[in-house]
């Protein structure tokens, strides 16, 4: 009987003590993950507007969801969004705290002295197209076209530094009309007969299927080497993330919970993306599908630091940046790593994988999802 009486506290003691670590969640996530808005931002940032830019691309439509989706409101944030913002730029001016950007982009920019890191990932590759007009059929009918590839895109752009070496015609732009245009600009371009094809981000490879105005003759994947590289990522103003420290991990969650949306709530995020974008509905569900399916999981918040190991060692190789930038100097992951955010490795394996896994069919998905967000498509 004694026995029993002794065992009998130091049961309830570890009862005790198992509720107080499933309270606290076992201490492996910052309190910031069960935030309501506005509380824990500090009382000087309460009123302090953020400044996001993006480009028009779909890889970067985190920036329309997290804003049209009310989850910078859920978080207190209060959050300036600017589309097709030359982010690093601004950031050297002051005027941009956060925003979307490029690889080539972004390493150019910090390495010539501009405030800005890298505070998560976005997409690590993939969805960059060469669209063509209907007339043409083989890449060797490219030489000598009129192509909005950029200026000198033997020296300013890696995809078709890829491409033309994999088709085996001229890297150099001095053997094609070369023109440097904004992806919708290229698009109409296109279908006005101004242009023979261009390279660019959905939605417009999408929209060439969908109007049957043209053709994707080839697409971005992993690097020649086989291994994945990056595409774009969501930057932070050094300044901005050093000053306002609970603001710069409150926009690092915001866009991981963006990037959430995307992938449990295709509809509705492709609603938001045609309405920003102004494109039909269907060519918003095929980009949302081709980002989160079709091409895997390649829109991501996860940092890895071996993917921008393999995209320097690819640019340095094809001379489009002229040097390496610091990676621990460049890379900087505590604000992802403090700000609550879900690992996206379990996110997906519990939360996505059971509902749309890689390699759904276009029609499975579409139909799928509209049952779950219970719409009719």
């Amino acid at each position: 009987m004694r026995r029993y009486l002794r065992f009998v506290p130091l049961f309830a003691l570890l009862v005790i003590l198992l509720a107080m670590l499933a309270g606290c969640g076992g201490g492996t996530k910052p309190a910031v993950q069960n935030r309501t808005a506005g509380s824990g931002i500090p009382e000087k940032d309460k009123d302090y507007v953020v400044q996001l830019g993006y480009y028009d691309c779909d890889h970067m439509t985190g920036a329309c969801i997290a804003k049209d989706a009310g989850i910078f409101e859920e978080l207190g944030l209060k959050v300036n969004v600017t589309g097709n913002g030359k982010v690093p730029e601004a950031m050297a001016a002051g005027q941009m705290d956060a925003g979307y950007v490029g690889n080539t982009r972004m390493m150019r920019a910090f390495l010539q002295g501009s405030p800005i890191i890298v505070g998560a990932n976005n997409h690590i590759g993939g969805s960059h197209y060469l669209v063509v007009s209907n007339s043409i059929k083989t890449p060797q009918e490219l030489v000598g076209k009129k192509l909005s590839i950029g200026t000198d895109p033997e020296k300013n752009n890696a995809n078709w530094i890829t491409w033309a070496n994999q088709f085996g015609i001229p890297v150099e732009g001095k053997n094609y009309e070369v023109f440097n245009m904004a992806d919708k600009d290229e698009y109409f371009a296109m279908c006005a007969g101004k242009l023979d094809g261009f390279a660019a981000c959905d939605p417009w490879g999408s929209m060439a299927e969908y109007e049957k105005t043209g053709h994707v003759l080839a697409a971005s994947g992993k690097l020649p080497n086989g291994e994945w590289g990056e595409c774009c990522v969501f930057a932070l103003n050094k300044k901005f993330a050093s000053e306002h420290p609970e603001l710069a991990k409150l926009m690092i969650l915001a866009h991981t919970r963006a990037i959430e949306h995307m992938y449990l709530k295709p509809v509705r995020s492709a609603e938001i993306f045609a309405q920003n974008y102004k494109v039909p509905m269907e060519v918003a569900l095929m980009t949302i599908w081709k980002k989160t399916v079709a091409e895997g999981r390649t829109i991501t918040w996860k940092m890895d630091r071996n993917y921008w190991k393999n995209q320097i060692d690819l640019e340095l190789g094809y001379k489009t940046i002229d040097a390496a930038p610091n990676i621990d100097e460049f890379l900087q992951p505590q604000y992802l790593e403090e700000c609550g955010a879900d690992d996206f490795d379990i996110f997906i394996k519990e939360k996505v994988d059971p509902v749309f896994p890689v390699g759904m069919s276009y029609e499975e998905w579409k139909k799928k999802a509209y049952e779950l967000e219970g719409k009719k498509a």
